[in-house]
């Protein structure tokens, strides 16, 4: 039987299991997904060491850019982004322990076909992207492939960035598309969000949440309440899901 699976940490409910089992499934394929939880990337090898059948990985947080030293080749577009959310194994003939780790992004297609209906190019020139991790560097990808300007938003201070302290009202009406790339609000702690002047908010704006557990974050209640459309990264997870099956199964 052959085992694809997902390594991050912590991994308290996975979506990809439940999707790839059932898809398995469907499709009448001899295969298993399983949940790798491992507290150092390192453990990446004894992973891969005990698996021998272990034939593709999707990868999440925290280990989107760490695990890209692993690979032995990557797409053109994962590197170009610099983060990696699947993986594909490809073994060794007759060797159990032989294989090649070939790394894409995913991520990049899912949020870019996700977020393009609800894009008006009237209103939704420019962004603010909420965290600077692996799953950001994709969604930049995507604005810049959208024609949309960016801006990073971290707690930090950090060149052509802005502070949450820094997002003013003008900032705000400046930036018509606010995106969440944290995984501030995630089930269980559903009452966290990112600090932003919502009132400065209107229906012009696009917030778009990565979060999916629960459907509705706060930043996105916060956000309809005043008006503006918003959308959560279910679908976006979906899509990403979908290209790494094309991946793993080409």
């Amino acid at each position: 039987m052959e085992t694809y699976g997902l390594i991050g940490f912590p991994l308290k409910h996975s979506f990809s299991s439940k999707f790839f089992n059932k898809k398995f499934k469907e499709e009448k394929i001899d295969a298993e997904y399983l949940n790798f939880e491992i507290e150092h990337i390192f453990d990446l090898r004894k992973i891969l060491l005990f698996n021998p059948h272990l034939k593709g990985l999707n990868v999440t947080i925290p280990y989107k850019e760490a695990v890209i030293t692993f690979l032995d080749d990557i797409s053109p577009v994962a590197k170009e982004i610099g983060a990696v959310n699947v993986i594909k194994i490809e073994r060794s003939f007759g060797d159990t322990y032989g294989y090649k780790l070939i790394g894409y992004n995913t991520d990049y297609i899912g949020f870019k076909e996700s977020i393009s209906p609800l894009i008006n190019p009237k209103y939704h020139q420019s962004a603010l992207v909420l965290g600077t991790g692996g799953a950001s560097k994709a969604i930049c990808k995507a604005l810049d492939a959208l024609a949309i300007k960016w801006s990073y938003v971290s707690r930090q201070a950090k060149e052509n960035s802005y502070t949450y302290e820094m997002l003013t009202p003008e900032v705000i009406t400046e930036n018509n598309i606010i995106i969440n790339t944290t995984p501030l609000g995630t089930f269980p702690s559903v009452e966290n969000y990112p600090q932003l002047p919502y009132s400065s908010l209107t229906p012009h704006h696009l917030l778009y949440d990565l979060v999916y557990n629960p459907s509705e974050t706060v930043f996105l209640k916060k956000g309809k309440e005043m008006g503006a459309t918003v959308k959560n990264g279910a679908e976006m997870l979906k899509l990403q899901a979908l290209a790494a099956w094309e991946i793993w199964m080409e």
